[in-house]
């Protein structure tokens, strides 16, 4: 890898050489502007507005704006001739905890080599020391032009560095939060760590640019003459009417495509199913208890049947005996009248 810029690490009395080299790089598919007509290239020339002549690089310089739009040049001797101790020079100013570096302030990285067979020794001094210590350096340093701020930590066994932005560049997130009052129950937040849960750690190496994967297919294909067909829209993005139903969705389909075979979510949201069962259970109850009357009621039917038939037996001899008694009076009355 090309070194970008050289220069030592002070560590205090320290003075380590090395060489900055460049730690990531963009992958992206770049691409040129054209003439739409006839796939002419479109190129910027460098104007001067003044004499409308195009103007070479070695012709250009800088120059500061006024606000009333007055041009100050500056040469890059005006600030090569500034006091400026960082201009070849990584200064370690502390270490600190790296929880103290917030997020929001680093920039582009960078590794640090050692430059030269006498830098390697303290240049592992201070790689263990960093490690040892589990602390981060904050350092300024010089690069393009301006001073800037880093800061230093082991990726294996190279010592990296992050540029930072200078705390007064980062902005505060005034009037970035809702405004409105949420109440998050305690059933939404079991079910959110619940789909943390179940997506759970990534490999990071296994993540890719899909999107400049299915670019560089299709400039292939363009390029042997071939038309890709249209890919549909991932569906997803709708609004959310049920936070609950989502969230519950969410960890169902993510332990599906994690294969998992349990992808049903024990979730505090009362389901339809149950109801259903206990609707079946008491309508099978009732349906028992009609069958179980029916019987009951031929029972007491038959019953009622023959308790009437029982005093209908009951009455015949009754009235039979009393016919006979009715028949002996008349004839003794009669036997009476007689005498």
């Amino acid at each position: 890898m090309r070194s970008i810029w050289n220069g030592a690490i002070s560590f205090g009395l320290v003075s380590i050489p090395i060489k900055l080299v460049n730690a990531t790089e963009s992958r992206s598919v770049s691409f040129r502007q054209i003439h739409t007509e006839d796939g002419g290239r479109i190129r910027y020339r460098k104007v001067c507005e003044l004499d409308d002549q195009e103007v070479s690089q070695a012709e250009i310089g800088k120059a500061y704006e006024d606000a009333d739009g007055t041009m100050i040049p500056i040469t890059d001797e005006d600030l090569a001739s500034l006091p400026l101790p960082t201009t070849k020079t990584i200064d370690i100013v502390a270490f600190v905890p790296a929880s103290e570096i917030d997020p929001l302030q680093i920039e582009g990285a960078y590794y640090l080599a050692a430059n030269g067979v006498p830098a390697a020794k303290p240049y592992t001094l201070l790689r263990e020391a960093l490690k040892r210590s589990k602390k981060v350096g904050v350092a300024k340093f010089a690069l393009r032009g301006r001073e800037r701020l880093g800061m230093l930590r082991v990726v294996d066994d190279v010592i990296a560095m992050h540029g930072l932005l200078w705390p007064d560049e980062v902005r505060r997130p005034e009037g970035v939060a809702p405004d409105a009052d949420v109440t998050i129950r305690d059933a939404e937040l079991d079910l959110a760590d619940a789909l943390m849960d179940t997506l759970g750690d990534v490999d990071l190496d296994s993540l890719h640019d899909d999107y400049r994967q299915a670019v560089e297919e299709l400039i292939a294909a363009k390029a042997e003459g071939v038309e890709l067909e249209p890919q549909p829209a991932a569906a997803g993005g709708g609004k959310v009417i049920d936070l609950m139903a989502a969230l519950e969705s969410s960890v169902r389909a993510a332990k599906e495509a994690r294969g998992d075979e349990a992808a049903e979510v024990s979730a505090p949201v009362t389901e339809l199913k149950p109801r259903k069962k206990a609707t079946a259970k008491k309508t099978a109850a009732k349906g028992a208890s009609k069958t179980a009357a029916k019987p009951a009621a031929k029972k007491t039917a038959a019953k009622k049947a023959a308790a009437a038939t029982s005093s209908k037996t009951a009455a015949k001899p009754a009235a039979k005996r009393t016919a006979t008694k009715k028949t002996t009076a008349k004839k003794t009355t009669a036997r009476k009248r007689a005498s």
